[in-house]
């Protein structure tokens, strides 16, 4: 089983950017997908990226779509999610994922590993 390791999280002010990565500890391309999640209290869980690892295509979800950008490394086993205009709203737990499907938004996917998360907290 491929671990995942996210980094990169912390805290920024609204309007701010941060990178995150996920470094993964085997060959993600054997994944159909790579997806990034964020999880907040009293929220569902959401699905904000998500990159098809053969092609490089990715979807984003309404909420980030403009503001945040995913991209694959399939050499390094690297996931990134560049998060620009940060917003208090987007202050969650972000993790990767690997999927058999890629979909975005608060959708119900089934995880085949991820990882335990970096926090993100963005003040207002």
């Amino acid at each position: 089983q491929v671990e995942l390791v996210e980094s990169g999280g912390g805290s920024v002010e609204a309007g701010g950017s941060l990178s995150l990565s996920c470094a993964a500890s085997g060959d993600i391309s054997r994944y159909h997908c790579m997806v990034w999640f964020r999880q907040s209290s009293g929220r569902e869980r959401e699905a904000v990226a998500a990159t098809q690892t053969g092609s490089g295509k990715t979807w984003y979800s309404a909420y980030v779509k403009g503001r945040f950008t995913s991209s694959l490394d399939n050499a390094k086993n690297q996931l990134y999610l560049q998060m620009n205009d940060l917003k208090p709203e987007d202050t969650a737990l972000y993790y990767c994922a690997a999927t058999r499907v890629c979909a975005v938004g608060r959708v119900d996917l089934d995880f085949i590993t991820r990882g335990l998360g970096t926090q993100v907290t963005v003040a207002s």
